[in-house]
């Protein structure tokens, strides 16, 4: 245990300087990091805990749940995609959502956030990221861009869910600094019209570089940072 402590020290220090890297490099301010705990026991969690982070992400709702219930001193975000029907459960552990893509979705955490807090197991709205469809394949998870201004009216007129910004994933043969870059267009335009500031969830361990230039708010990393366990990458 102590050894695995001292690799995920060395490991999230390595993370953080390379971010601080890169920021320095595009001239842009570093980053949230967000480290992507999917597929990792809760006992590498607790150690992170330890180390001073107070909020990871998961992408599997079971998963997530089982762990926000064993460690309550740690938030958990949910990054992955969500079922209609595990809406109920996921507004009641998460932090946070990064992966809203429908109205249907939507109103099932706006119902789930309002019966959460009915029976005291929720306090605060759930902020909510919507996620955006890099090529307009609605099938791999996000809004295209010509249903987007309707989803974030839809949460903007909810009673419990707080629309946060966006979040992107770009498809594989994708120019990812273009997605990224083409996001954040969008969440400074939102920005402008809602008139406060919005944050772009974008970037993971193999894209951080393309994502920290195009000016994202959070990034979401994993493998860097708890790569013993698994051959799957660990984010999202």
């Amino acid at each position: 245990m102590a050894d695995r402590k001292a690799q995920l020290r060395e490991n999230l220090a390595a993370t953080r300087a390379e971010i601080e890297r890169l920021s320095a490099q595009a001239d842009r301010k570093p980053p949230q990091l967000l480290p992507v705990t999917k597929f990792h026991p809760a006992a590498d969690v607790a150690l992170l805990a330890e180390l001073g982070i107070s909020d990871v992400a998961e992408n599997r709702e079971q998963e997530a749940r089982a762990k926000a219930a064993e460690l309550p001193q740690l938030r958990f975000h949910m990054i992955g995609q969500i079922q209609t029907k595990k809406a109920n459960h996921v507004a009641r552990w998460a932090a946070s959502v990064h992966s809203l893509d429908s109205l249907k979705l939507a109103q099932a955490l706006e119902r789930g956030v309002a019966l959460a807090k009915e029976r005291g197991e929720r306090e605060s709205n759930l902020p909510v990221f919507v996620q955006v469809s890099a090529d307009g394949d609605d099938a791999r998870g996000g809004v295209s861009r010509h249903a987007l201004d309707e989803l974030v009216e839809a949460v903007e007129g909810s009673e419990h869910l707080d629309f946060a910004g966006l979040m992107v994933v770009p498809p594989l043969d994708a120019d990812a600094g273009e997605v990224f870059r083409g996001v954040r267009d969008e969440v400074d335009r939102l920005s402008a019209a809602l008139k406060r500031p919005l944050k772009l969830s974008a970037g993971m361990s193999a894209d951080m570089a393309e994502a920290i230039a195009a000016g994202s708010d959070i990034v979401r990393v994993g493998t860097s940072i708890c790569l013993l366990y698994t051959s799957d990458a660990a984010d999202e």
